[in-house]
């Protein structure tokens, strides 16, 4: 079974459009509630919730990710740039699992992995501290043999291969490529002795592609399946996305 990690960062940015301004992230008429969503997806099977916490506070905010802490029954996954104030954010929290993400202010959603090799010493720093806090960290980075190497030797437990590159390849020349390209970067993930996970990109219609993936442990997907639910309600597009990932 491939378990699924929900990112809810997308509620937020629907709720934050309209409500940006009134300083709260639940009640009265603030809508929807990130929390109220994922609580529902946990109940149609979802096995875990991915919060990506930006410095910019963007979308997803503090109270959120305290309420989801308190709430959830499952995992919390609580994606973040490699900063002090975001390691100092993560040890308060504990969230079950950290995901160290690039980030920048510009994009609108993470647009590439982790450049672990150039950023050698700052994300060592911080797999450190979670390892010590009993966290688990998965570090987001392409599919490349030099970022897969140095992920394992830095001891952090789990990576997750940035699934963006072949989604934008779906329907182009390049999609086999890619695919080969992740085939070979879960390949040597299990070889190394990671658990392999993947996010980005990843829809109703290339999870079909995607599953083949060998040594697969989690797909973390959101985007997609927010969309779905605008349509059929959370629950439903949590259970046919779990259905074509293990089908």
């Amino acid at each position: 079974m491939i378990l699924l990690g929900l990112n809810i960062d997308h509620c937020a940015t629907v709720r934050q459009a309209r409500y940006r301004a009134s300083g709260a992230a639940a009640g009265g008429v603030v809508e929807p509630d990130p929390v109220a969503l994922a609580l529902e997806a946990e109940r149609a099977g979802a096995d875990g919730i991915t919060v990506h916490l930006r410095e910019d506070r963007r979308h997803v905010q503090d109270r959120d990710i305290w309420r989801l802490r308190e709430c959830i029954a499952t995992r919390l996954n609580l994606e973040m740039a490699c900063t002090p104030e975001m390691t100092k954010l993560a040890l308060e929290l504990k969230p079950d699992s950290v995901c160290l993400v690039p980030e920048s202010r510009e994009e609108i959603t993470t647009e590439g992995g982790l450049d672990v090799v150039r950023h050698h010493e700052r994300v060592k720093s911080c797999v450190e501290a979670m390892n010590a806090a009993g966290i688990k960290t998965s570090l987001f980075i392409d599919p490349d043999e030099p970022q897969i190497e140095l992920a394992a030797q830095l001891g952090a437990p789990w990576i997750e291969l940035h699934t963006g590159a072949y989604a934008n390849a779906y329907y182009g020349t390049g999609r086999a490529a890619e695919f080969q390209r992740l085939r070979i970067g879960c390949a040597l993930g299990h070889d190394r002795g990671l658990v392999v996970n993947a996010g980005h990109g990843i829809n109703y219609v290339n999870i079909a592609e995607v599953r083949a993936l060998p040594h697969l442990h989690e797909l973390n997907i959101g985007h997609s399946i927010i969309s779905r639910a605008l349509f059929t309600g959370i629950g439903e597009a949590v259970r046919e996305m779990k259905a074509r990932m293990n089908a």
